[in-house]
């Protein structure tokens, strides 16, 4: 008998591929090529140790981190990630209540199935705004005014996808947005009626930032022009906080340090883009030492418990982001196995600090 308990990320994974149809699994399942490169950064995390340590009081710790000026009550907030409400209808809000409740950064994607505007006041300003540059950078720049009306303080730019990566298990599927049903699709979708059915009574999600007039995406558009120039046009541009994502080279970072980014995100893009980059989480340490130690350093990519977290902050990383899992545990038990899950990283964390020895996060 199936146990639908989410004790770990790997419960909530393992209910999620049972419950999600074959084609939404391996679009948020899956990796670029061989997906080699999402097993080498999950080596190196795996080798990757926290020293414990004995006897000292670890009565009082706490989760709490200081990010751009605002504390969080975990060290760990939500990556962006496309169309969210694949998982879940209204996977998208869930997420932003949690954001709310915690007061943890919840990043929205230019692809969120949920209008920018929506998600921040659901997530009470606790969002910041995840930016691709496509085609000539028209649409782009209106999406950046909007976000600045909204009331985002904080501007994401995703720089590792100059060209969409080739993940092999989408092309099998024929995964496109929106769906192009075929044989193959209306099968799997059968096959899966909860998730069918609860799609169908809410409507097929759509990328909602392009709902509007004037708006458009191609998700499989080049997003090769963008430059350096590009960067310098969006930092006069944007008032507020810039996040450069996608960083996985120590000269990149220091070139972004100088061109006047608040802080940069190490990212492999979960695994989706270069399979032979770097395992990111091997880049943390060096990327420190280049910027020092008192530039913002985030970390997103591979993450898939509290102490993983410990890790990525021990490195070097001032925070994480959590991508993946938190859709699983949405399609696995809705808004309730999000909280669980959530539950489960807090305690691995928490647990872990204890261990260590240690009441405050580095």
């Amino acid at each position: 008998m199936f146990s639908n308990a989410i004790h770990s990320a790997a419960d909530a994974r393992r209910i999620a591929k049972r419950r999600l149809p074959w084609m939404v699994f391996d679009y948020i399942d899956g990796a670029a090529g061989a997906e080699t490169g999402a097993a080498r950064n999950r080596a190196a995390l795996d080798n990757a140790t926290l020293s414990p340590r004995i006897l000292r009081d670890v009565s009082q710790r706490s989760l709490s981190k200081s990010v751009f000026g605002k504390l969080t009550q975990r060290p760990f907030g939500i990556a962006p990630m496309g169309i969210c409400n694949l998982a879940a209808p209204r996977a998208d809000l869930m997420l932003a209540r949690l954001a709310a409740k915690y007061e943890i950064p919840h990043c929205v994607s230019t692809v969120a199935s949920t209008p920018m505007e929506e998600i921040i006041e659901v997530a009470e300003g606790n969002a910041w705004f995840q930016l691709y540059f496509s085609g000539d950078g028209e649409g782009t720049f209106k999406l950046v005014d909007r976000a600045k009306s909204a009331g985002y303080e904080t501007l994401i730019l995703t720089v590792d996808v100059p060209e969409v990566g080739r993940r092999p298990r989408e092309l099998r599927h024929g995964f496109k947005m929106p769906f192009k049903i075929g044989v193959s699709q209306f099968i799997d979708f059968a096959l899966h009626p909860r998730w069918s059915l609860a799609t169908l009574v809410a409507g097929k999600p759509e990328m909602a930032n392009f709902q509007s007039d004037g708006f458009t995406f191609d998700r499989t558009e080049s997003r090769a022009k963008a430059t350096w120039e590009t960067l310098d046009r969006l930092r006069d541009a944007w008032p507020g906080n810039l996040v450069i994502k996608g960083v996985l080279d120590t000269n990149d970072a220091i070139e972004l340090k100088k061109a006047g980014a608040d802080a940069i995100q190490i990212s492999s893009h979960g695994a989706r883009q270069l399979e032979s980059a770097p395992a990111p989480f091997e880049m943390i340490a060096p990327i420190r030492d280049a910027l020092g130690p008192n530039f913002p350093i985030f970390y997103d990519s591979g993450l898939r418990s509290g102490e993983d977290v410990l890790k990525a902050l021990h490195a070097g990383a001032d925070f994480a982001f959590l991508g993946r899992i938190l859709q699983f545990a949405i399609a696995a038990g809705g808004e309730k196995g999000l909280e669980q899950l959530w539950g489960v990283l807090s305690d691995e964390a928490s647990i872990a600090m204890a261990q260590m020895g240690i009441c405050e996060l580095p």
